[in-house]
């Protein structure tokens, strides 16, 4: 059965990956996220409180609802024709993966005069008053760290847990976005989804990571994990680092979010340089390719046992 079948959610996968890669996103507002956040809105508008346990509820309702959903959409699928059922599920799979417009969005920050309003349409620190060179920079670190939320976690969950899997990820990672805040109105009712999302993406935070310096034939391991436990999040600092290392220019430092400056500490080698310019930019991006191809070959090879 196409829902829990390994061999056809590796095949899914395979197929997203690919349909992701050329297309990327193109269902606009009937976008699963999309639908996603209109429910996490929509509970809040009527359930808010200022508590823990209220956002508990939160986290409860809505990856409940997203996992009978996705559930009900699989057992749709198994009653297709396989063909049928193997071209929807790519497509459905794929909405949910984001390497396409993730790599589009900060390629544009390259010729963009001004880079800081486009900026601000990826990231929530304060963009304003960021120089070019600090654009660059959190170009990078946004790039870094969505490759393991907005591809590497998707596809971790899809082909451990199939389409449910995949959904309720997104979901947790939906409401962290969206209410995972250290702000007077989420610091307690978004808690739980924050604490959630940490540990969703633990795992994949430090894959991608690894994948990050295997790539690019550095093995600065060590270095990485130290400057990583630096990061006020439990994961983001892994893939960041990484990506500090390897294009040879350091990361982190003091950002400014919502009005207050925040205290980073610097990853990458001590030695680089700390202004960060287009090539640097343009050194991220470059993994783009690298690891679409190391995905389809890893789940070629996670197909071979099926094959004999």
């Amino acid at each position: 059965m196409l829902l829990f079948d390994p061999i056809w959610i590796l095949i899914s996968a395979l197929l997203a990956l690919l349909i992701d890669r050329l297309f990327g996103e193109f269902l606009g507002r009937a976008h699963p996220v999309v639908g996603i956040g209109k429910l996490i809105s929509a509970f809040e508008r009527r359930f808010y409180r200022d508590s823990i346990s209220r956002g508990g509820l939160l986290v409860v309702t809505v990856s409940l609802i997203v996992f009978l959903l996705a559930s009900i959409v699989g057992l749709i699928l198994i009653a297709l024709p396989l063909w049928l059922s193997l071209i929807l599920s790519a497509i459905i799979t794929s909405t949910l993966l984001a390497h396409r417009m993730l790599y589009d969005s900060v390629r544009a920050l390259i010729n963009d005069p001004k880079p800081q309003k486009a900026l601000a349409m990826l990231v929530s620190r304060d963009t304003a008053q960021l120089n070019q060179s600090d654009c660059y920079k959190a170009g990078i670190e946004t790039y870094a760290e969505n490759l393991s939320d907005g591809v590497i976690a998707p596809l971790f969950y899809f082909i451990l847990f199939g389409l449910p899997g995949l959904v309720v990820y997104k979901a947790i990672n939906t409401m962290d976005s969206m209410v995972g805040y250290r702000t007077e109105r989420y610091e307690n009712y978004g808690k739980i989804a924050a604490r959630l999302d940490d540990l969703a993406n633990w795992i994949p935070a430090r894959l991608t990571a690894g994948l990050i310096l295997l790539l690019n034939k550095q093995y600065v391991f060590k270095d990485v994990w130290r400057q990583a436990r630096g990061h006020a999040s439990p994961n983001a600092g892994y893939p960041i680092a990484a990506m500090a290392w390897v294009c040879k220019t350091q990361l982190g430092g003091p950002t400014q979010y919502f009005g207050e400056l925040h205290e980073k500490p610097l990853f990458g080698d001590p030695n680089s340089v700390h202004e960060v310019d287009t090539s640097h930019l343009k050194c991220a991006l470059s993994n783009r390719t690298p690891i679409d191809f190391s995905l389809w070959l890893l789940i070629l090879l996670g197909m071979l046992p099926y094959a004999v």
